[in-house]
């Protein structure tokens, strides 16, 4: 029997979806604007002002210009490497640290967990990071980018309290059966672990596609630079100039914002495509791993 809402309830949940609609078209617009801008032509764009919902004059030349620059094409390239390399490398010790920290006959486990949680709060700094990486040798290589970040603390803590909340009775079993910590952890842990498996890689991938400070940091080979690397330089250094030929004052500035905005969407686009298969995945991962336990 359903229960009639009555006129508060009613307006409270009008109210409601209005104001989460609103939230979402002014969350989503900005994404708008810059895809319906890298589409339009320079000097219809130059001239408009307001709000911007469709292109204003087709045109594609700022992608050809985009995918044209090499520089591009590197980063691409490099980023794609830093995103696999990197998110298996953090996947795989995540994975280890978890196992081993939601064992609960692990001598001095709360005690390590407590000098864990601590890092997420104090850490050495940029300089002492700065002089480590230089003096193990990582220094303007792509390790630089992947191992200094291997594992991020509140991961591995989701991934602890979901390892954790597996039923012992399993892995009973399976040591009855001969099964040593690595075959229960790759063959009964993970299999069962998958929603948070793929939350972890979610994030990872996320993290080093995004990540521009510690290439800029540690990079000093243009040909190692990572795709957003580049992008902050045409967005802020405003570095189009090589991308541009055969136009001059205004119609330069124009194109240049175009070839900003191709540059952004471009950036961020593969991620928006891989993210609607994984999100199935995600509330579920988090849950399993922020709850039980």
């Amino acid at each position: 029997m359903t229960m009639k809402q009555t006129i508060a309830e009613k307006v409270f949940g009008v109210f409601n979806i209005a104001f989460l609609l609103f939230l979402t078209l002014i969350t989503l617009y900005p994404f708008l604007y810059v895809a319906m801008a890298s589409l339009s032509n320079p000097s219809e764009l130059a001239s408009h002002s307001g709000i911007l919902l469709w292109p204003m004059g087709f045109n594609m030349d700022g992608y050809v210009s985009v995918f044209k620059n090499p520089n591009i094409i590197t980063g691409y390239t490099n980023t794609i490497i830093y995103v696999v390399v990197g998110t298996a490398i953090n996947v795989i010790i995540t994975a280890l640290g978890a196992y081993v920290l939601s064992r609960k006959g692990v001598m001095l486990r709360d005690s390590i967990m407590m000098m864990i949680v601590f890092t997420m709060f104090f850490s050495g700094g940029l300089i002492p990071n700065y002089l480590l990486v230089k003096s193990l040798g990582m220094f303007d290589t792509m390790w630089a980018l992947i191992l200094p970040g291997a594992i991020s603390t509140y991961n591995l803590i989701i991934m602890r309290t979901a390892f954790a909340a597996i039923p012992e009775s399993l892995e009973e079993s399976a040591r009855i059966d001969g099964a040593g910590d690595l075959t229960i952890l790759f063959k009964i842990v993970i299999p069962l672990s998958q929603a948070v498996i793929a939350v972890m890689i979610l994030f990872y991938a996320v993290a080093h596609w995004n990540s521009w400070f510690s290439a800029m940091i540690y990079l000093r080979n243009r040909d190692a630079y990572p795709l957003q690397l580049f992008l902050r330089e045409i967005l802020i250094n405003s570095s189009t100039d090589s991308m541009i030929t055969g136009s001059s004052g205004s119609d330069k500035e124009a194109i240049s914002e175009i070839i900003k905005y191709c540059t952004i969407i471009v950036a961020t686009l593969p991620i928006i495509v891989v993210y609607p298969f994984l999100q199935k995945y995600f509330t579920k991962g988090v849950m399993i791993g922020a709850v039980k336990g």
